[in-house]
């Protein structure tokens, strides 16, 4: 890794990969054993939801989808290691793999709200999530964000 400073939106990126991975992964904590208060949510909505019984599954997505990927991503956006498993990103985007996965996170932020609002209704929380997923979408393609995350190709 270079010494290079690390612009302002590269350090947006990375506080918001953090809020959505500390809170994704609580919430999907909570929502899989049920504590923190998340036993007192009602079951009403898993009603209207095709396929979907308990908590159990969405608390999956919450944890590792959101929680720990957007911590995985959010460690790959400041520090850039080069992982071979995922190089490939690398390849076809000339960016770190952490960019494609940071726009695929708030793209999949964007969805997840779209079927929670859909299916739960609107809340304050939906559009603060919806918010941080649609900077996640965008601050990857601001200049400063791609400049800092391309990588040197080799052949």
């Amino acid at each position: 890794m270079t010494t290079e400073r690390r612009p302002v939106m590269v350090w947006a990126t990375v506080g918001l990969l953090a809020f959505l991975g500390v809170n994704g992964l609580f919430g999907g904590v909570g929502l899989i054993f049920g504590i923190w208060g998340m036993d007192q949510i009602p079951r009403e909505p898993l009603d209207r939801i095709p396929l979907i019984d308990s908590w159990l599954v969405p608390g999956l997505v919450l944890a590792v989808g959101f929680g720990l990927g957007s911590l995985i991503a959010a460690y790959g956006v400041l520090r850039r290691p080069p992982w071979p498993s995922v190089a490939a990103a690398g390849h076809l985007t000339g960016r770190h793999w952490s960019w494609l996965a940071t726009i695929l996170l708030g793209l999949g932020q964007l969805a997840w709200l779209l079927v929670e609002f859909r299916y739960v209704g609107p809340s304050l929380l939906l559009f603060v999530y919806g918010a941080v997923g649609a900077a996640l979408t965008v601050l990857p393609m601001l200049m400063p964000v791609r400049r800092y995350l391309t990588t040197e190709l080799t052949p």
